[in-house]
């Protein structure tokens, strides 16, 4: 075996334990998990370490292998075609969050303000990893052995659906079909730039657009949403105290008993 040989399947351990990490973000509270109010949700710090693990792991595959840009695609791209695919693909993304949103909630489903920093930061560095992983390592290695562009864009993001545990019971049938329509349109942009910056990009603006417009992290709710449950419990004519009639004029008298 050759030292470039040696390096390659170095790379691709690391690979493999890149992707077992992104089957613990569960564990770690991480990615599509951030979520006050979820059973997985975890502190700052626990949550930092799952970024750290996966960043430090694409810096040693970035080291290791013998060709990180001409085969894995770990560069930004063509600066030109990164923003024309990457915002073209946000804009796609950002507008099916919303008609999701609508469908499903009647309208848009604004998170409080406090949230919005931990979640801009969760969508950068969740893009970050996701798609240098699989839009560039491993789309990158499984074209590298011989596969077809259409080939190695769907077999990576399969796999990408299946790390991410959309596929797995009781999960919405939409967060499955949203993964894997971003495995399949950032591969495809990343093929077509010539690296993973477009897919960032996209990714990035599109899991941002999902958690604004449904007020979800990505783990959108297959059942009743808590609000609604407690809407159905609440007598008829009655109103929650704590969120006032924004719709009773002055000098009106509400309806609560």
């Amino acid at each position: 075996m050759t030292s470039e040989q040696f390096r390659i399947v170095v790379a691709v351990a690391l690979l493999l334990a890149l992707i077992l990490l992104r089957l613990q973000s569960e564990s770690f509270g991480a990615a599509e998990y951030d979520e006050p109010g979820n059973r997985y949700h975890r502190g700052f710090w626990t949550r930092l370490c799952w970024y750290a693990l996966g960043l430090a792991l694409l810096v040693a595959i970035y080291n290791v292998h013998p060709q990180p840009h001409d085969v894995l695609f770990l560069v930004v791209g063509n600066h030109v075609d990164v923003f024309t695919f990457g915002l073209s693909l946000a804009a796609i993304g950002a507008a099916q969050a919303a008609v999701f949103a609508w469908f499903r909630y009647g309208g848009l489903r604004l998170p409080a303000p406090s949230a919005y920093p931990g979640a801009a930061i969760n969508s950068v560095a969740t893009a970050v990893i996701d798609e240098a992983a699989f839009r560039g390592v491993l789309q990158g290695m499984l074209l590298a052995i011989g596969l077809p562009n259409g080939s190695a864009i769907l077999v990576q993001a399969i796999i990408y659906v299946l790390a991410t545990r959309m596929a797995a019971p009781g999960r919405h049938r939409y967060m499955l079909l949203l993964s894997l329509g971003i495995g399949v349109g950032c591969g495809w942009a990343t093929v077509q730039t010539g690296g993973i910056g477009a897919a960032i990009l996209a990714h990035t603006l599109t899991s941002f657009a999902l958690f604004i417009c449904t007020g979800h992290a990505g783990q959108v709710r297959r059942g009743a949403e808590p609000d609604e449950v407690e809407a159905l419990r609440r007598p008829d004519g009655w109103r929650d105290a704590r969120r006032p009639d924004q719709t009773s004029g002055p000098g009106q008298v509400g309806q609560d008993s």
